[in-house]
């Protein structure tokens, strides 16, 4: 009974912990999403299921440019919402909980920061559907592979962005459950398919409402980036665009005359030009996140390597959707670094990944909290979970080399030196008036540099170590 009692004590003392961090935060500041969210309460309370996506426009005008009933928050609507945003992730007990997988990945999830201040502050409702999500997962993990597949369905349904991550779903179904045994050299064995498996999974693409939520899922009109470019490489193809088109200026060999006014660099969420690059299509960036999940759905298809084959391909997903989609927002790298989390506690090369993932796309998420206020609560926060996940991690790995590169340490420090630019330098200089989205820019683009060297790393840990990995039993 012992066990039982150890289990239950440090989880609850932990999510105790989380909760009452929350609590905090009721009265802070909270984005246009409360708005949103507000409102879609409103619609699926007042009508039927059958007109949420046709009707879930209702309180705007004939036009769509007046918004009627807007800003409205009662103390008692501001306090329901907040309390909503909470969930609760599973964990187990042992001996030693600083030191053990257990008790660090509870950590990890529990108190991530993206969630925090995404939730909690700029508001929106992350937690309880990453709970699903990981849930999910660690039904594939135990092989009880129906429960899993209901249980993205329902996430899936919650949240259209888990789109992302259901090729690797898809795939992984389809290889593992519904063909039922290999051959002894480890190839299929296509008379082992099983349609009735197949079936099974007909849920996911079953809903009434299916052709109506696809034109909902992809807002082509709203351009390639949004507002603040979510740190992927559309940032740092942007940028090199301005570069190439500042440079042929300076050497006369572009028209200035002819040139968009900075379009990709307003801070608006509008169609937009290159002006020497090639410009991104819709079909375009379709195609390029296509083929940069392709080799991850490919080795699950050829070479299972079970539930934690499954689980990696499903990061890449995540994040091979968040570098190349049409129209991301920053917030969307959350979807790669939690599931992340898992195989972190497992082994040391996912650890050092980790990091520098965790790391950069948590900083990149700073702009949403611009307020005075929140500065020293995002700073504050963000200095807790990541030097915990740099200690923990050193910890469990402390017998094997060190978990990051030199040079990506110093690349981290860098971040440093950013955010000093951003929030000290830049308000004081005369740049301020004539350049007011630099800060973003920066950031942006700095970040976009962390992500896509994980998503470069996790492709070359998947090809070239899937095989070699002895994970960390939890």
């Amino acid at each position: 009974m012992a066990a039982p009692v150890e289990r239950c004590g440090w989880f609850a003392a932990l999510a105790l912990g989380v909760s009452l961090i929350k609590c905090l935060f009721i009265n802070a500041y909270h984005s246009t999403d409360f708005e949103v969210h507000r409102n879609w309460l409103a619609v699926t309370h007042s009508l039927p299921v059958s007109r949420w996506y046709y009707e879930v426009a209702w309180y705007f005008d004939r036009d769509m440019l007046v918004v009627g009933n807007l800003n409205y928050a009662s103390p008692a609507t501001v306090l329901f919402q907040r309390l909503c945003c909470g969930t609760v992730r599973e964990g187990k007990g042992a001996k030693e909980l600083l030191r053990r997988p257990p008790f660090i990945l509870a950590v990890l999830l529990l108190w991530n920061f993206g969630l925090l201040i995404v939730d909690h502050i700029h508001f929106q409702y992350n937690g309880f559907l990453f709970g699903f999500l990981l849930l999910s997962v660690a039904r594939h993990l135990q092989s009880r592979h129906l429960e899993g597949a209901l249980l993205f369905t329902i996430v899936l349904n919650l949240k259209h962005i888990n789109l992302y991550v259901a090729p690797a779903y898809g795939v992984y179904l389809l290889r593992c459950y519904c063909f039922t045994q290999d051959n002894t050299d480890g190839s299929l064995r296509w008379r082992s398919f099983s349609p009735f498996r197949l079936l099974a999974l007909g849920a996911i693409v079953i809903s009434g409402q299916l052709p109506q939520v696809l034109s909902r899922l992809f807002p082509f009109k709203r351009g390639l980036c949004h507002a603040y470019w979510a740190p992927n490489i559309w940032a740092i193809y942007n940028i090199l665009d301005k570069a190439l088109s500042m440079l042929g200026v300076r050497l006369e060999l572009l028209d200035v005359d002819s040139l968009p006014k900075a379009s990709m660099t307003g801070g608006l969420v509008q169609e937009f030009q290159h002006s020497v690059l090639p410009s991104v299509t819709p079909t375009a960036a379709l195609l390029c996140t296509l083929l940069s999940i392709l080799p991850a759905l490919l080795r699950v298809w050829l070479r299972p390597c079970g539930a934690r084959g499954f689980l990696r391909c499903l990061v890449l997903c995540a994040l091979g959707s968040f570098m190349f989609s049409w129209h991301v927002h920053e917030k969307a790298v959350l979807l790669a670094v939690l599931p992340l989390s898992i195989l972190a506690v497992e082994s040391r090369e996912d650890a050092g990944i980790f990091l520098v993932l965790a790391t950069t796309g948590h900083y990149s998420l700073f702009p949403l909290l611009f307020t005075p206020a929140e500065f020293p609560i995002k700073v504050v926060l963000m200095l807790l979970f990541t030097l915990y996940s740099f200690s923990a991690l050193r910890t469990l790995f402390s017998g094997e080399r060190s978990l990051l590169h030199p040079l990506e340490a110093l690349y981290l420090l860098g971040l440093v030196t950013v955010e000093i630019l951003c929030e000290v330098v830049f308000p004081l200089s005369p740049w301020q008036r004539t350049l007011p989205f630099a800060p973003l820019l920066v950031t942006s683009v700095y970040c976009a540099l962390g992500v896509s060297y994980s998503f470069v790393r996790l492709y070359i840990s998947l090809l070239t170590q899937e095989a070699t990995q002895k994970p960390k039993r939890l």
